[in-house]
């Protein structure tokens, strides 16, 4: 495929500006579905990019057929299903109901933010975190009247800080590997920032949640929960926490809670093959995106759109803090037209450990900052796997305005980041 300049990253521009701006146009982020406007993005390269039709689609299947890809969409499927087994087998109304008889309602946003991350920085990884969580979050709120939108910015935010702060994350490993150093290195840097941000949001989440008047009657009213349900979502915690594979711990998750479902009568083997069924159905839109999303980028990254960006940050870097900041800005632009953190830490990685030999800027800093742009932008942009993960757990009834305004955690995570950039 011939290499362009500026015209290479257009299919991407058309990607982002036609999602976000329907978005902002019909004041519904989700009216025109996700996948519809990377496939816009995807005709535009067609279009734009004059070369044999053969060489587009063979580069394209390669970024639909990506491992990464293709690893992400099965876990996916697999989520989709054990969220919607365990809610028909009951253990999501379990959960809830010794949550809301054990915890004081106005400690549940701390609480949702404070068990978020310790299971993601355990787990590494935000999706996971918002997968096991997220229906017991949603029903809890629901059930005990708290905005959705708390609820859920807590959830987000806590999954992104566990992730970020992980030694373990998918975000760490590719941040540490392109600057060559030492994780426990990088996990130093990044927590001299990231644990006052948290400790902050934690104090305002606290204070949030004094702010609602609860009705105690939902407290004195609680409905009836079997132990033995709480067991696939510990199961599946545990599992996570002790590193066993992704697939392995949402397969088994889904095994016990349909044998709990089979054993209590909750529902029969084909009524089991259903929910799993539409559990995969619930993560179509996510499904289909991930796929489109990876061929769009290969083929942006082959027509020489990625090197594009990069060039073009490099330009505007004169000194050690410019460079640190170029960095930052490089991460997000490539996040913001790929929605992956982890890949954009791979594509941007070779050039800001270029930049960061040439300056003599400490590996281990460049790596922080290169991991928490990165989970930023991929925990405030409405097309990335989180947030359109969360927000289909609820159904829709979680307004994007709303995740971003109570995600208080990511934007004092940024402040602290420039501030310490400056500094």
């Amino acid at each position: 495929m011939r290499k362009y300049p500026f015209i290479s990253i257009l299919p991407l521009l058309v990607f982002v500006i036609f999602f976000l701006g329907c978005g902002i146009y019909f004041n519904d982020f989700y009216l025109i579905p996700s996948p519809i406007a990377a496939l816009v993005g995807i005709v535009a390269v067609f279009i734009l990019f004059k070369s044999n039709i053969n060489e587009k689609t063979e580069t394209f299947l390669k970024g639909c057929g990506d491992q990464k890809i293709l690893t992400m969409c099965i876990i996916y499927l697999l989520a989709g299903a054990f969220a919607t087994v365990s809610k028909e087998s009951g253990s999501i109304d379990t959960v809830v109901n010794l949550g809301m008889a054990s915890i004081s309602p106005q400690f549940f946003p701390a609480g949702i933010f404070i068990i978020a991350s310790l299971l993601s920085f355990a787990s590494g990884t935000s999706v996971g975190s918002i997968v096991t969580l997220g229906p017991i979050v949603i029903a809890f709120a629901e059930q005990s009247q708290l905005p959705l939108g708390i609820a859920g910015g807590a959830l987000l935010a806590g999954s992104m800080f566990g992730d970020n702060l992980s030694v373990i994350s998918d975000t760490t490993i590719a941040a540490t590997q392109s600057l060559g150093c030492e994780m426990k290195d990088k996990f130093k840097e990044n927590a001299k920032i990231a644990i006052p941000a948290a400790l902050i949001s934690i104090v305002i989440l606290i204070f949030v949640g004094f702010q609602f008047d609860l009705p105690s009657a939902t407290f004195q009213n609680v409905g009836d929960y079997n132990l033995v349900l709480v067991f696939p979502y510990l199961l599946v915690i545990i599992l996570s926490v002790m590193g066993i594979n992704v697939f392995v711990s949402l397969f088994l998750g889904i095994l016990f809670s349909g044998a709990l479902g089979l054993f209590y009568g909750t529902f029969d083997s084909i009524g089991l093959a259903k929910h799993t069924y539409a559990g995969f159905t619930s993560m179509t839109e996510i499904f289909l995106l991930s796929l489109l999303t990876g061929g769009l980028a290969a083929l942006v990254e082959h027509a020489g759109g990625i090197d594009y960006i990069m060039k073009k940050i490099n330009r505007v870097i004169s000194g050690k803090k410019s460079a640190v900041f170029g960095i930052g800005g490089l991460v997000s632009i490539i996040n913001l037209c790929i929605a992956n953190n982890t890949i954009s830490i791979l594509i941007s990685g070779k050039i800001a450990k270029k930049i960061s030999d040439k300056y003599a800027l400490k590996p281990q800093k460049v790596a922080s900052v290169l991991d928490i742009f990165a989970c930023y932008v991929q925990g405030l942009i409405p097309y990335g796997a989180q947030i359109l993960i969360l927000i289909s757990l609820s159904k829709f009834k979680i307004q994007y305005t709303d995740l971003l305004l109570h995600s208080y955690y990511l934007h004092i995570l940024m402040v602290f980041t420039i501030i310490y950039m400056i500094f």
